[in-house]
């Protein structure tokens, strides 16, 4: 048993050590210690239940070994600024007033292909229109625009707010009814009947309901088969 979390322990450390040796690209949305303890545990289930011969106390003390190591580290990033450095990283400039820092995306091997990828995810096609890009510890991109092309508000425009003070979300999903929605708008039951028989249908041939705290909503019917 000790062989086995002292062998569970050095494969953590070793694997965490190789996901920050693959750099960035490869991470996704989860951070190292993150990847390493969804890889190691899914692994350590499997070999639990393809391998009966192995006693159940003897397969789960490896997950709970990292499961408790992955909160001890959480919980030392969260204390320790250079311990959270040390383990994920920090967030690096790969565009700074429009030119992008060649040697920087070298050093991550996030190619231009990649990096394209990642403004066109933003709506953004020419990189000379960002002011400032970041790759985060977790691989994702960070976009801050120049401030002559940022969105302008209703605020910006001294245009009034809308009428609606909550943003429109679903009431019936596939006929089924989210009341906590509903509720959280300031409607109920009755309104939602009113709804159904302006539209003339039934909750159960309700594809999509959405609506806000106003009168307004929009319905979408089941097509009929």
């Amino acid at each position: 048993m000790l062989v086995l979390m002292l062998r569970t322990l050095i494969i953590y450390l070793l694997i965490i050590c190789a996901m920050r040796l693959m750099g960035k690209r490869q991470l996704g949305e989860l951070q190292p210690s993150e990847l390493v303890s969804t890889i190691l545990i899914s692994n350590l289930a499997s070999i639990s239940i393809e391998s009966p011969e192995i006693p159940l106390a003897a397969s789960l003390a490896p997950v709970f070994l990292i499961v408790a190591l992955e909160l001890l580290l959480s919980a030392l990033c969260f204390t320790s600024p250079k311990a959270s450095e040390l383990v994920s990283g920090t967030p690096v400039a790969v565009i700074r007033d429009g030119v992008i820092d060649q040697d920087t995306l070298r050093e991550l091997r996030f190619s231009m292909s990649d990096l394209m990828e990642s403004l066109r995810g933003k709506d953004i096609f020419d990189p000379s229109e960002v002011s400032y890009a970041l790759i985060e510890t977790n691989g994702s991109l960070t976009v801050c625009k120049r401030g002559a092309l940022e969105s302008v508000t209703r605020q910006d425009l001294k245009l009034p707010s809308p009428p609606a003070k909550k943003p429109l979300v679903p009431f019936v999903i596939d006929g089924k009814l989210l009341p906590e929605n509903l509720f959280w708008c300031g409607k109920d039951k009755p309104w939602l009947e009113r709804a159904l028989a302006q539209n003339d249908c039934t909750l159960k041939q309700v594809l999509l309901l959405l609506g806000d705290d106003t009168e307004h909503f929009s319905l979408t019917k089941k097509e009929s088969r």
